[in-house]
């Protein structure tokens, strides 16, 4: 009877074994700072994917080809549907959609910590250059987009499926970028997941450019 009182007791206690006790506290998940590559990607993305949809909603009024059609309405309402997320994370951190005097894409130059101060001003390494007139590498100019604007069928799908192409390569190599340096799982998790979805559809396009008799641009 004294043994199995005192077993009780040590029980309640938690008997000197290990793992009974409370499970030990873990850290909460750090903020990401303002220059950091979590933040820099969020409002990069943000910009490119709303230009992705703006094209999107062009060559659907301007070709009545099924095909085209289709893959503007899934990239416009997948891109759309992940800037939302993108800018709802900055308004969770805290942090501006806008910083003033930032380079675009500046966050790629950055070491994978990134949670303090800015990042470092310059193109990430591995990233082609923006073209003249272009914000980011992959984004298309103001007199393409008229020009995209101003054509029709065929001449439409073919500059779209083009333009198309190098914003996607653009936008693999931002969300590559991501996926190797944002510290944030669920916005690591995006932009692999971005990788994908653009990686098949880049193939995709260039079969429906090779139908129409035409090719990716460079």
């Amino acid at each position: 009877m004294l043994f199995a009182a005192a077993a009780t007791v040590a029980a309640a206690n938690g008997g000197g074994s290990a793992g009974s006790g409370p499970p030990a506290p873990t850290a909460a998940p750090r903020t990401p700072g303002i220059g950091s590559p979590d933040a820099g990607f969020a409002r990069d993305m943000a910009v490119h994917h709303q230009q992705a949809v703006e094209m999107s909603f062009i060559v659907r009024d301007r070709t009545q080809d099924e095909a085209v059609r289709t893959l503007a309405y899934d990239i416009a309402n997948t891109q759309a549907n992940q800037r939302g997320m993108l800018l709802g994370w900055l308004d969770l951190w805290g942090l501006p959609k806008v910083v003033a005097g930032e380079s675009p894409m500046s966050w790629m130059g950055t070491s994978s910590g990134g949670h303090g101060g800015h990042a470092g001003h310059g193109a990430g390494a591995g990233a082609d250059a923006a073209k003249p007139g272009a914000l980011m590498p992959g984004m298309a100019t103001k007199e393409e987009l008229d020009q995209l604007g101003a054509a029709s069928g065929r001449d439409a799908e073919v500059l779209f499926l083009q333009l198309m192409t190098d914003h996607h390569k653009g936008g693999v190599t931002m969300a590559e970028g991501c996926a190797q340096q944002c510290e944030t799982p669920v916005e690591k998790a995006l932009a692999q997941g971005m990788v994908d979805a653009q990686r098949s559809e880049l193939t995709l396009m260039a079969d429906m450019l090779k139908q129409r008799g035409a090719a990716p641009r460079g």
